[in-house]
């Protein structure tokens, strides 16, 4: 079977239909690209075909993007120079986007071209609306969940099979630039209105046929191929043009800070590209995406959060063997913030919730955070009134332990008490079914130690959310000592109907995630203690990739709350508690009333609405600044090693069983610089043996949280990589 197939019809249209086989998606392979070409060849050839209509075969979508595999190829058909393959194979995808702009016309008249449009039945992603893109007339259906767009600049990268620069040369670069630098996706309706399509129709294959079969010369040639083209907006060196152009560079600077190369090399390729001819421009594209694919940033954020975070989704640790375990009926115990955000995703996902609380009051407030989500959502055209009514009605709020009779699956979202959690815990197995799971939803307290008040430990299970759970995409699964594969697998088919992204790991004091991010914030606790200036903390944080600097993320999660945990670690942990020097500071700050954003008081100022308005200056009469202040790149390696090296020992114990898990459960559990591709891709990326060389250093000056791990001084002996070492598929090894 091929991905493309041609059908030429009495009335003397070719329909090129893409439809690749065992692909929910189409998507576009070295094959793809070679059915594509024979088949415009050879319409273009046959003089009984008046016109082609390019379509898809699959329900729904036009296509997804690029097989990712396409660009790998590129790279080892160059042999030694693999720049050079990655350029001349995308020298041959424009080459086919413009035999398929031009079709055939004259070059010097634009006459004599057979007219191409192309019918998109539902989503259109990277190559899947570049294509489009080249063709004349690009006629949608009317589909309102579909989506249209370029999201390449998410995964690292940009679009780079002419998508940049025909996007531009349409819209201008000032209305280009959500769809190029956001990545940006919007339903058909919305595509029509920016200008990225042409038509919206109930039947848009008929709508194309008739235009094809009624096009004249003038309808097909594209505006940048017509004399007197002027780029929407003004080109780089028009008054209006000069002002887009300096506005982006600055924005983009100010959003990336610099460490995302896919931004930068974006706009550079716009503009010089507009300086000069179309197919000189398109040369411009496919060298600046050259650079980028050759940085090991792009490479290691395409497989973290696109090649590693889809296997997960779709099971990649799954155990073998166990049937299938989709929730039907959801128990939900408590109705506080947590747990109200865990039924609202919940019935989002069709998933009938019993949500518990101990007064219907605050069972009550519970369903009503989901009456209020979509309320929201409602005022912004985003969800409607039925949509809103079905999901209510598949909540009942509740105090009744009774109405969990059914339930397949019951999560605790309880007071962060042992023996609370316990005391709930018996009570709901009493009345739930013998083959029930039970998750805690704890962040801090051990699963093996929860699971000792269940009689039924291996179904017993661990499933953190992160706040907000409406919000963030990852939900970290962890087993307990007893933990059995069924309670598993119920665990990840619960998390992909919710459509999030699951990691599986062994439990441990603060599981992965807050095992990595704690050493993150004591850290920039650490420094303020020692006199560092708070804003090099913060900044050199967000230069480095970060999402929020230490002393912002604690403001944040609130510093009562890091008060009490230390003072339950210190408890359990005794004198192999590691913390002592932090938290005199954290303890002053909660006695002082300071306890974050909640209070409108921290590491920040607040105004009176909560706005965050600067660092807050009394914490210098405390902590005074130094007068000599370190380099920044000491600081932030500080930051990053405090959490990279706990990654390494959460591999090296066995919390982490899956490197590709904590790649992606670092970026989208708390945002590890995302351009790095997450701490053990940021590791690979300056290699074992200067990593092992900096821990030296960093321990020989602050301490020993800085010891090198006896993995990575084996692996820096060896000069091994992290993906070379242990990736699950080693044909991607880096």
């Amino acid at each position: 079977m091929t991905d493309f197939t041609l059908n030429k019809d009495a009335d003397g249209i070719a329909t090129i239909t893409w439809d690749v086989p065992d692909k929910s998606m189409n998507v576009m392979s070295f094959d793809g690209l070679r059915d594509l070409e024979k088949h415009i060849d050879d319409a273009l050839a046959d003089d009984a075909v008046k016109g082609i209509v390019i379509t898809s075969g699959k329900e729904g979508s036009f296509a997804g993007g690029m097989d990712l595999n396409l660009l790998a190829k590129m790279k080892e058909d160059a042999g030694d120079d693999p720049a050079k393959g990655l350029f001349e194979g995308t020298m041959q995808m424009h080459a086919l986007l413009r035999k398929i702009e031009r079709a055939g016309m004259d070059p010097k008249t634009n006459k004599g071209g057979k007219p191409m449009a192309c019918v998109i039945p539902g989503t259109a992603a990277g190559i899947g609306l570049e294509l489009p893109l080249a063709t004349h007339r690009t006629f949608a259906a009317d589909n309102p969940k579909a989506r249209i767009g370029l999201p390449e600049i998410l995964v690292g990268i940009f679009p780079g099979a002419g998508g940049t620069t025909r996007m531009v040369r349409k819209l201008g670069a000032m209305a280009a630039s959500p769809f190029l630098l956001e990545g940006k996706m919007v339903a058909p309706a919305a595509a029509q209105k920016a200008g990225i399509i042409d038509e919206v129709s109930e039947d848009p294959m008929a709508a194309a046929r008739d235009w094809v079969l009624n096009a004249k010369d003038a309808d097909m040639v594209k505006p940048w191929d017509a004399k007197g083209y002027k780029m929407p907006g003004g080109a780089p060196y028009h008054p209006a043009g000069f002002m887009t152009f300096v506005g982006a560079s600055a924005m983009v600077n100010g959003k990336t800070q610099g460490v995302y190369p896919a931004a930068k090399a974006l706009l550079s390729a716009v503009y010089e590209g507009a300086l000069v001819p179309f197919d000189t421009a398109l040369k411009i594209e496919a060298r600046w995406f050259t650079n980028v694919l050759m940085n090991p940033s792009s490479g290691n954020m395409i497989r973290s959060l696109f090649l590693n975070k889809e296997a997960l989704e779709k099971g990649a640790v799954r155990p073998e063997g166990v049937p299938d375990q989709r929730v039907k009926k959801l128990g939900v115990l408590g109705a506080g913030m947590m747990g109200a955000g865990i039924t609202l995703v919940s019935v989002q996902a069709g998933i009938e919730v019993v949500l518990i609380d101990q007064t219907q009051e605050a069972a009550d407030k519970g369903k009503a955070y989901s009456a209020s989500y979509f309320d929201k959502g409602i005022a912004r055209k985003k969800s409607t009134e039925e949509k809103k009514a079905k999901a209510l009605d598949l909540i009942t709020a509740t105090t009744d332990l009774d109405a969990l009779k059914g339930c397949d699956l019951i999560i605790e979202a309880v007071f962060e008490d042992p023996k609370v959690k316990a005391e709930m815990t018996q009570k709901v197995e009493a009345v739930i079914p013998e083959d029930c799971i039970f998750a805690s939803n704890t962040s801090t307290l051990p699963i093996t130690d929860l699971a000792k008040a269940s009689s039924r430990q291996e179904q017993f299970i661990g499933i953190h959310f992160f706040s907000p759970v409406e919000k963030m995409l990852l939900v970290e699964i962890i087993k307990g000592a007893e933990t059995g594969d069924r309670a598993v697998a119920k665990a990840l088919d619960y998390v992909r109907q919710i459509r999030k992204t699951p990691i599986v790991v062994n439990d441990a004091r603060f599981f992965y995630a807050n095992r990595c991010i704690i050493p993150y914030i004591n850290e920039g606790v650490r420094m303020v203690q020692e006199g560092v200036e708070p804003a090099l903390i913060e900044n050199a944080a967000k230069l480095v990739g970060m999402p929020l600097g230490p002393l912002q993320l604690m403001d944040e999660t609130s510093i009562d709350l890091g008060a009490k945990i230390a003072r339950a670690t210190k408890a359990a942990m005794g004198a192999d508690y590691p913390n002592d020097d932090i938290d005199p500071l954290v303890f002053w700050m909660e006695k002082e009333g300071r306890l974050g954003r909640k209070a409108n008081a921290g590491f920040y100022s607040y105004d009176a609405k909560g706005k965050r308005i600067g660092l807050w200056q009394g914490m210098g009469d405390k902590y005074p600044v130094a007068e000599e202040q370190p380099d920044l790149i000491e600081v932030q390696h500080r930051l990053l090693f405090s959490q990279t090296l706990e990654a390494v020992r959460a591999l090296e114990e066995g919390v982490l069983m899956d490197i590709r898990e904590g790649d992606v459960g670092a970026i989208l559990g708390w945002g590890f610089a995302p351009w790095s591709g997450g701490p053990l891709s940021w590791l690979d990326m300056i290699g074992a043996p200067y990593a092992a060389e900096r821990c030296d250093q960093l321990t020989e000056k602050f301490g020993e949280r800085f010891t090198c791990p006896e993995l990575l001084r084996e692996m820096a002996q060896k000069n091994q990589s992290f993906y070379g070492r242990f990736n699950p598929d080693a044909s991607k090894a880096a």
